[in-house]
């Protein structure tokens, strides 16, 4: 007795060494992830930024000076 065979659309299609049709998927949500990740490094630093010298205003202000800019 032979095992059957399963249908085309019953067998997941794998990544094959060529690359395939799903190699740009892959690509592309690294991409993704990539671009997710750099906006928060960037995003991150301008908060940092903006954080740094909302600090040294109300240190200055706080220290009793006049001409805080």
């Amino acid at each position: 007795m032979e095992p059957e065979e399963p249908d085309e659309s019953e067998v997941p299609k794998l990544l094959g060494r060529d690359g395939g049709p799903d190699r740009s998927n892959t690509r592309r949500g690294a991409l993704v992830g990539l671009v997710i990740i750099l906006l928060l490094v960037i995003g991150g630093s301008l908060l940092t930024h903006v954080l740094r010298g909302m600090s040294q205003l109300q240190d200055c202000a706080l220290s009793g000076r006049s001409n805080c800019t």
